[in-house]
């Protein structure tokens, strides 16, 4: 049974998504940096809202996946806090300065994770040697790779993810990084089970009083009065052309 992931940045949406039908949620904060840790507050009120597999992302911060002693610190704390919350899976990954799996670090969140299945994420597509990396995490144990196939998107790495799929004999290859409604036919043709999709539009701020002239944010082009959310629909209709495609 092919199954969807749905990326969502809150709580709201993550709620959203299972009532459209995903299959499991990746839980994270911060979409303009590609996602980081979420906070307590949304880990707590996700394992009382959410029924469905609950994914949270350990990221401590934006850009590269090399962290310092102080970042791995924090890293192992989160995981450690969400296992003992109960969560079905922890989304992380990391790599030493030659782009290579950071094997020592990871050999101590998967002790760290216990029962927790792991996805190790995109930080993947920044590692040297893909085929090496695939088998350093299956020797570790990793329960799939998410990946766009070492591409900006998931569609242009369709020869990789290819590749991968043929030659895992562990992690499950989840595809993500611009799937959607109208390409997923593509990564289910070439045997792909898991599809991760943020499936998700921007939504305009509901506040009537918009203040000119002050930002928070250093991006000055950045729109302060939208936010990303997951869409309903788009779930619903992704889930449905799945079903469509694996019974035809």
């Amino acid at each position: 049974m092919m199954k969807l992931e749905v990326c969502c940045f809150s709580v709201d949406c993550a709620m959203t998504a299972e009532h459209a039908g995903a299959d499991r949620i990746e839980l994270c904060a911060s979409q303009s940096e590609g996602g980081l840790t979420p906070s307590y507050g949304s880990l707590r009120l996700a394992r009382e809202r959410v029924k469905i597999p609950v994914h949270p992302i350990v990221r401590p911060r934006g850009g590269d996946f090399c962290y310092s002693t102080v970042d791995f610190e924090i890293m192992k704390n989160d995981v450690a806090q969400i296992r003992e919350m109960g969560f079905a899976g922890v989304v992380i990954g990391m790599l030493d300065d030659e782009g290579h799996i950071d094997l020592a670090r990871m050999r101590e969140v998967m002790k760290l994770s216990g029962d927790m299945a792991v996805t190790f994420h995109r930080a993947f597509d920044m590692c040297q040697n893909p085929i090496l990396a695939l088998e350093q995490l299956t020797q570790l144990g990793v329960a799939r790779i998410l990946t766009s196939g070492q591409q900006q998107n998931a569609e242009l790495g369709l020869p990789l993810l290819r590749d991968l799929l043929h030659a895992s004999q562990g992690p499950v290859i989840m595809a993500g990084a611009g799937v959607r409604l109208s390409n997923m036919h593509k990564f289910v043709d070439i045997g792909i089970q898991e599809l991760h999709s943020s499936a998700g539009h921007t939504v305009p701020s509901t506040m009537r009083y918009r203040k000119a002239g002050v930002t928070m944010c250093a991006d000055n082009e950045f729109d302060e009065f939208s936010h990303y959310c997951v869409d309903g629909e788009t779930v619903e209709a992704m889930k449905n052309a799945l079903a469509m495609l694996t019974s035809s």
